[in-house]
């Protein structure tokens, strides 16, 4: 059986993205269009879907790394910043963006909390993501 392993990620965000912008529920927030994404960016994504990207993104990595919080999240999309004479650090990325994102996933019925763990997929999430990986594999030969 083909998984989320066995393709690539990027395009497997890509795909997964286009089949969450189709979902009605799933709209992205009024406020996502103004926001930065953490305190190492200098201005707004330029990508006018970011946020379906992001949910799909947030999507693998559920699936990669089950159980994960809001923090693990946070570290995982930081960035570099850059501190003037002195080294580059590593910040954090903002929670607020991730926390909504992961809430509107358990709306959806994609994303499950498991009580002082994390979140981890549901059988519909899983699915999502294997029956997309699939296609791409079918779509590649």
């Amino acid at each position: 059986m083909t998984g989320v392993f066995d393709v690539n990620g990027g395009e497997l965000v890509n795909a997964v993205s286009k089949s969450l912008k189709e979902v009605k529920s799933l709209k992205a927030p009024e406020w996502s269009k103004f926001v930065k994404t953490g305190a190492h960016v200098e201005r707004p994504p330029q990508n006018a879907d970011w946020w379906y990207v992001r949910l799909a993104s947030i999507l693998r990595t559920v699936y990669v790394s089950s159980p994960v919080g809001v923090q693990r999240l946070r570290s995982r999309y930081g960035g570099r910043k850059k501190m003037g004479y002195a080294p580059k650090m590593h910040v954090r990325a903002g929670g607020k963006i991730l926390r909504v994102a992961l809430q509107m996933l358990e709306k959806e019925g994609l994303v499950k909390n498991v009580e002082r763990k994390g979140r981890t997929l549901t059988d519909k999430g899983r699915s999502l993501l294997d029956k997309t990986a699939s296609s791409l594999i079918v779509r590649s030969k």
